[in-house]
């Protein structure tokens, strides 16, 4: 099944603009997926370029090493590692950060991953299928407080108490092992929903994020992409939920700021600690003919960030 898949990079071209690639920049794909933006970072980088791509993905390491350029670089990792991954390369710094965000339409795609409700699949849900727990694991013995608070925080799910119980209840009958068994319970228990949407798919997202520790590696690779740029360095980050560009835009926002001095203290303006960085224009979201081709597109924003020099820090 896997063999067949596509992807269709959203914002391709914004957020490789946004990078303002130098010819002979050094830049980082933290979510290589299926290659789409390294590509045409590639493309616009000159014969001294350099490309770092990261992915937790096998499968997306798989199709990286078929990119036969020697300005390229793949590194099986998470972009969580974003800083130690640099250092085992020696790379000081590097003129932009790319990072898209959440699960990719191969992934979504591939029955085999478990990701969505759309198939009767094993219910896997791992971005890294080399190692930890799968989501049939976890179900299989998580206390169904916990097991509600993650759907209701990850999935900012209304009806998170009622889905805990169902499927605390229903496994022990029978284990959870499939996404059909887990859709069903969902879809049994929340009886209203958005018109076109499935009622599972709060619970698929909450139990996805937690499993992969996407809001907390988030956390943690921003500040890495931060101090691993260059002055003028660009990061570009894609987000697909509320949860994720909330967590960006206020670190962007922090960032920006610099210290946070009291207003009466007797300091010069001039004199008052600076952000590191700079917001670069507003968020960025697809346009309605990318939406039109794309619909996974419609919930995508953007945000772009500059590195301010070190007298500014």
């Amino acid at each position: 099944m896997s063999a067949g898949l596509s992807h269709a990079t959203v914002l391709l071209s914004e957020a490789v603009e946004a990078l303002q690639i130098k010819p002979g920049g050094v830049y980082v794909d933290g979510t290589f997926g299926r290659g789409g933006h390294s590509r045409l970072i590639l493309q616009q980088l000159g014969t001294q370029g350099r490309l770092i791509a990261l992915d937790k993905d096998p499968a997306a390491v798989a199709a990286a090493r078929k990119i036969d350029d020697a300005r390229f670089r793949i590194v099986h990792s998470g972009f969580v590692e974003l800083a130690r991954v640099l250092g085992e390369l020696a790379v000081q710094e590097v003129d932009g950060v790319l990072l898209d965000l959440g699960v990719s339409s191969p992934q979504l795609d591939d029955e085999r991953r478990g990701f969505s409700f759309r198939f009767d699949a094993p219910l896997d849900m791992r971005m890294d299928t080399s190692g930890g727990q799968t989501a049939a694991e976890w179900l299989a013995s998580v206390e169904e407080g916990l097991l509600g608070e993650v759907i209701r925080d990850y999935g900012e799910e209304r009806f998170a108490k009622q889905i805990a119980r169902a499927i605390v209840t229903a496994r022990q009958e029978r284990p959870i092992t499939t996404t059909q068994q887990l859709s069903q319970i969902v879809g049994q228990t929340v009886r209203t929903r958005e018109p076109g949407k499935n009622p599972a798919t709060r619970t698929f997202q909450a139990i996805r994020i937690y499993l992969n520790q996407e809001l907390e590696e988030l956390a943690h690779v921003l500040p890495q992409c931060v101090d691993s740029l260059s002055e003028g360095g660009r990061m570009v980050v894609i987000s697909f939920h509320s949860l994720e560009d909330r967590m960006v835009k206020r670190f962007m926002r922090d960032m920006a700021q610099g210290d946070r001095l009291p207003r009466s203290l007797p300091i010069r303006a001039a004199d008052v600690p600076q952000g590191k960085l700079r917001l670069i224009g507003r968020a960025v979201r697809a346009t309605p003919q990318e939406i039109d081709a794309n619909p996974r597109a419609r919930s995508a924003v953007m945000r772009v960030a500059e590195r301010m020099g070190d007298g500014s820090d």
